[in-house]
């Protein structure tokens, strides 16, 4: 990463970053252009490793790349926010992001298949969400175990500690 000062490496500190997002950009080989797709996610941490969880359609483009090549990049962001520097005359814009590679598998049991739309659903919905569960069938449940991943952040916090140095 160039800007070390903007790097997070804490892991309950990215993990919190994760928490906050709604949406997970998956990015898939395809050729000539990477498939870039948005997804709602759920997370589960077993000792330090993420999984993210996300549901589809039984069919797609998506599952089709993903049959040829199960490697993907993702990102996600959070806390936009506008900067303005007056005494300066610029702006710029504040985040917190994740970005990481991972391996994605898809689910066939029925009972994991429902357990892992509840650990997406318990990322939107703080109470145990019940659904319908002849739904579970007509849709695909993919688990993406994270290999890597790392956390920025940029804010006006770290910008006026540097100005005080300067």
């Amino acid at each position: 990463m160039r800007r070390k000062d903007r790097e997070i490496r804490d892991f309950k500190e990215i993990i919190h970053i994760i928490e906050k997002c709604d949406v997970c950009r998956l990015a898939i080989q395809d050729e000539p252009y990477p498939y870039i797709v948005p997804l709602n996610f759920g997370m589960q941490i077993i000792k330090e490793q993420i999984y993210l969880y996300f549901h589809c359609a039984n069919e797609g483009t998506k599952l089709d790349l993903l049959k040829k090549n199960n490697r993907v990049s993702f990102e996600m962001d959070t806390d936009h926010r506008f900067i303005l520097y007056e005494d300066r005359m610029s702006c710029t814009m504040g985040y917190e992001s994740v970005i990481g590679h991972g391996i994605i598998e898809k689910i066939t049991d029925p009972q994991e298949k429902y357990e892992g739309l509840k650990i997406l659903m318990r990322h939107y919905h703080s109470e145990d969400f019940k659904f319908n569960e002849k739904m579970i069938p007509t849709t695909t449940v993919l688990r993406m175990r994270v290999l890597d991943l790392t956390g920025k952040r940029r804010d006006n916090y770290h910008d006026e500690e540097k100005k005080k140095n300067y």
